[in-house]
């Protein structure tokens, strides 16, 4: 019982320790996107190519660096810079969907961003309607 007793004490002053060094220390790199969900609306096959910008800001107080950034499929490419953004900074990441030889229809995909922010993940999507070239 003491054990137990005595291990209960310990967990709880260090997780009161952990918790108030990192209220008490910086906030780090945090990511803010603008927007994380882009509708390409309706597009022709003929023309199967669309872009979109999805703009963040660093709202963190250390520099911010997208380590990766990947999409759900092949026919989805996102590009972002390779360098830190500064805090209060504002950085861009484009995507692109190729639906070159993809059925028309309704799509939707996802981009997975990862950084050395305080939330290391966040989930992009786009999605749009191919319709199918009027000959």
């Amino acid at each position: 019982m003491r054990k137990i007793l005595l291990m209960s004490l310990m967990l709880i002053c260090g997780l009161t320790i952990a918790m108030a060094q990192h209220a008490g220390g910086k906030k780090g790199a945090e990511i803010k996107f603008d927007k994380t969900t882009h509708n390409f609306g309706k597009f022709s096959e003929s023309s199967p190519k669309v872009t979109c910008v999805f703009t963040y800001t660093n709202t963190g107080d250390a520099p911010l660096i997208i380590n990766q950034a990947v999409a759900s499929c092949g026919c989805t490419v996102p590009e972002y810079t390779k360098a830190p953004v500064m805090p209060g900074q504002k950085g861009q990441l484009k995507v692109t969907y190729n639906g070159t030889g993809k059925f028309p229809g309704h799509f939707k995909k996802s981009i997975t961003v990862r950084t050395n922010g305080v939330v290391e993940m966040t989930r992009l999507y786009v999605e749009g309607d191919m319709e199918e070239a009027k000959q």
